[in-house]
């Protein structure tokens, strides 16, 4: 059956979803324009005059761990942005480099191949290939592929994750940790906490999930988003972008978007909203998005840092010791989770769950 931008919904569900083809196989058909189902409303679209020019995030250098000034870069930024990009953070640049290059392995895999992770074939929940976010709640699809590995150990990753990425990926996760650790110490030491005890390193985290993404080429990306308006449910997102470039950071007091221009070696840090509720909105989980591409297929790898599912979040007593009056209830993760997952993006809308 051939593809076109007429295709019926039911038969393009069939070819993207259920057969495994993904955004990806749509791509490849060589498709002049976009099917509908792809098309965003117009206030949902990327537009140029709502970019702020010569704007970005701060670039912090992580090569002195002991600079205090870092330390302060670091927290300043996770308060006014919640977004930043680090350099000199001693994660390898081989172990991003494999990572990105065991993601084109995965996508470049036959579908029938990449279906067998599929939400309906995958023999664990913790491994899952689809398309776009939520589609059976979304009234216009994302143009995004993606593999989403929860991470249990690494006997049960052996045995559950694709094996053309499960070592790259599990190496990038690895490499990351020091890092993971030295910044949650940092901005917790700003919330007054002295000390992360098991209890408090389980809440921030206790869990992670690494996804890998595939943005391919799109027939006419100005109407479309590789990922709508959203914020992180992590407590840190710790994100590898490729050199193409499409990430959009929502600058809240200008009511506009930023650009986040990869840079080679750098690694992009942004606060989510179980640290925005544990910090009782000291630190920011900021609005983001990504644009479709017309040009260039990209890819992206990122590693959400989280509290576990059975803990409960709220504010850290120690935020709260001096009188501040809390603004987020305690709520159990998971139920936090599956808020978050049951909808479609929709800005920061997820975070009111926990508002008090």
């Amino acid at each position: 059956m051939a593809i076109t931008s007429d295709t019926e919904p039911s038969n393009l569900s069939d070819f993207v979803m259920n057969k495994g083809h993904g955004v990806k196989g749509l791509s490849e058909t060589g498709l002049k324009s976009l099917p509908k189902q792809y098309i965003q409303p117009i206030h949902e679209r990327i537009n140029v005059n709502d970019v702020l020019q010569g704007q970005s995030i701060p670039i912090i250098d992580m090569s002195n761990w002991d600079d205090p000034n870092m330390a302060d870069s670091i927290c300043d930024a996770a308060e006014k942005w919640g977004f930043f990009q680090i350099v000199n953070h001693g994660v390898p640049i081989e172990v991003l480099d494999n990572v990105q290059e065991a993601t084109h392995q995965f996508f470049g895999l036959p579908a029938e191949e990449k279906n067998r992770y599929s939400k309906e074939r995958s023999s664990s929940n913790n491994v899952r290939y689809g398309t776009s976010f939520t589609p059976q709640a979304e009234k216009s699809l994302e143009w995004k592929d993606f593999l989403s590995l929860f991470y249990v150990s690494d006997d049960e990753a052996s045995k559950l994750w694709p094996s053309v990425c499960r070592d790259p990926a599990l190496e990038y996760m690895k490499k990351t940790e020091v890092v993971i650790k030295k910044l949650l110490e940092v901005l917790m030491k700003r919330l007054n906490v002295t000390e992360i005890d098991n209890q408090k390193e389980n809440i921030l985290m206790g869990s992670k999930r690494i996804n890998i993404n595939y943005y391919p080429v799109c027939p006419n990306p100005e109407l479309t988003v590789g990922v709508g308006r959203h914020s992180d449910v992590s407590t840190l997102t710790i994100l590898l972008q490729d050199n193409i470039g499409g990430l959009y950071v929502r600058d809240e007091k200008k009511d506009s978007w930023i650009q986040v221009p990869p840079v080679k070696g750098s690694l992009v840090i942004n606060v989510g909203d179980a640290l925005q509720i544990l910090s009782n909105g000291r630190y920011r989980s900021v609005e983001h998005r990504v644009a479709a591409n017309g040009r260039s297929n990209r890819i992206s790898v990122p590693i959400f840092v989280n509290p576990r599912p059975s803990d409960v979040i709220g504010p850290l007593s120690e935020v709260l010791a001096t009188g501040e009056k809390p603004i987020y209830k305690e709520v159990l993760y998971s139920d936090y989770v599956k808020h978050f997952f049951r909808k479609a993006h929709d800005g920061k809308g997820t975070v009111d769950f926990a508002k008090i």
